[in-house]
């Protein structure tokens, strides 16, 4: 592989990427490294970061808030798709990879930059989602993967750093690795690795105990349009303001925990806790005013697309023709998928209680069984006829009669 001579480095502060700042330098001759973190909402995490990468070797630490575009172009468009990976993961930090791609390769091309790197290891999905990623937005660029290819312990690892600068935890290391960001957190390794290991209590942040959450329910109402959530209790929120609300008002409750065996893109199995408050009740909700707003074959077919959907994000694909084309169809069928959702949130259920929209093609005349009934029921009778027709002749024929 050839090496480079200036990198744009995805920073997360921690040490893997932060002992890849002297790593480039010594061992792989790059002449300047840039650092890139991108605020997606870990809150205190970033800290003092841009100190910390220019003490570590940096010529240039760049830190961009992106949260609002992280919002508005990724979650939406996966809320959209009622994206869940495997039926159950809401994809919050997968979400993230395609977005922190663009950002380094923009940063590059700005700053004449003829690689990117990153610190993933060898055995992760988002190694898969950086490289891919790259490769779609500018495959004239080179991407560098250290950690994939250092072989040192997390042990090695710290005392390199040390050797250039790069301080050691000061407290005792988790045995857990966590990724946060304004969607959720996701949590793995150590103890976590025995899947028939509960996960302790001490692991979540965003939900509370079922224990500790209020003994009456609350009720809440999320709005829509084209498909967008737009408002909360009849406030129009932008964007971040309305995840960050209703990721205390749903983890408040307990609700939000996901503890599931997954399948990497990598090909093995990986035990891995979530907590996606916010996001799986949107998903919940928007789907739910689908089923007033969209016709059944639509509802039908866009269940396998939106399989699809979901799998193309998890394994890096967020920058590909067939997402392309997928965005087109789904942007289509959203055009008057707006209302309003009522949903009940209590001891870790959100149950949806109520849906309504200026859109909705549920028809109350049609669907009662009181005196207000125009569904012709004499006309069933010749449908049925014509419907089943096909499986008289077959029934006929295989049984000889």
């Amino acid at each position: 592989m050839g090496r480079a001579n200036k990198v744009v480095l995805a920073y997360s502060g921690g040490v893997d990427t932060s002992v890849c700042i002297p790593y480039l330098i010594k061992e792989w001759g790059v002449q300047e490294v840039i650092t890139l973190a991108a605020d997606l909402g870990q809150g205190d995490e970033l800290g003092p970061i841009k100190e910390k990468a220019l003490k570590c070797g940096a010529v240039e630490s760049l830190v961009v808030d992106a949260k609002e575009e992280f919002v508005k172009e990724y979650a939406f468009a996966s809320i959209k798709a009622n994206a869940l990976y495997e039926n159950r993961y809401p994809l919050s930090t997968a979400l993230a990879r395609p977005l922190i791609t663009k950002l380094l390769v923009e940063a590059a091309e700005k700053y004449g930059a003829d690689a990117v790197a990153h610190g993933c290891t060898g055995k992760g999905n988002d190694q898969v989602r950086f490289d891919v990623g790259i490769m779609a937005l500018n495959p004239t660029l080179k991407v560098l993967a250290p950690a994939r290819e250092w072989g040192m312990s997390r042990e090695e690892t710290i005392a390199y750093g040390e050797k250039f600068g790069v301080e050691s935890p000061v407290k005792k290391s988790s045995p857990f690795s966590i990724d946060r960001n304004l969607l959720g957190r996701s949590i793995e390794a150590g103890p976590l690795e025995d899947p028939m290991t509960e996960p302790p209590e001490e692991i979540y942040l965003m939900t509370k105990a079922i224990a500790d959450t209020p003994n009456e329910p609350e009720y809440i109402e999320i709005g829509f349009e084209k498909g967008i959530p737009v408002s909360l209790n009849g406030q129009t929120l932008d964007p971040v303001s309305l995840i960050v609300q209703l990721n205390e008002k749903v983890g408040k409750h307990g609700i939000g925990r996901i503890d599931m065996v997954e399948n990497r893109v990598v090909g093995i199995k990986s035990r891995e806790i979530y907590e996606a408050p916010a996001l799986l009740v949107l998903i919940d909700a928007h789907r739910d005013l689908e089923s007033i707003t969209l016709t059944g074959d639509v509802t039908h077919y866009k269940r396998g697309i939106e399989e699809t959907y979901s799998h193309l994000i998890y394994q890096g694909l967020w920058y590909s023709p067939l997402k392309e084309a997928l965005d087109a169809f789904i942007d289509k069928t959203q055009e008057r998928v707006t209302g309003m959702v009522r949903i009940k949130l209590f001891k870790g259920k959100a149950t949806i209680v109520g849906r309504k929209s200026a859109y909705s093609i549920y028809s109350p005349d049609l669907a009662t069984y009181g005196a207000e009934d125009q569904f012709d029921h004499k006309a069933a009778e010749g449908f049925i006829y014509i419907w089943g027709l096909p499986t008289r002749v077959w029934s006929q024929k295989t049984k000889g009669l």
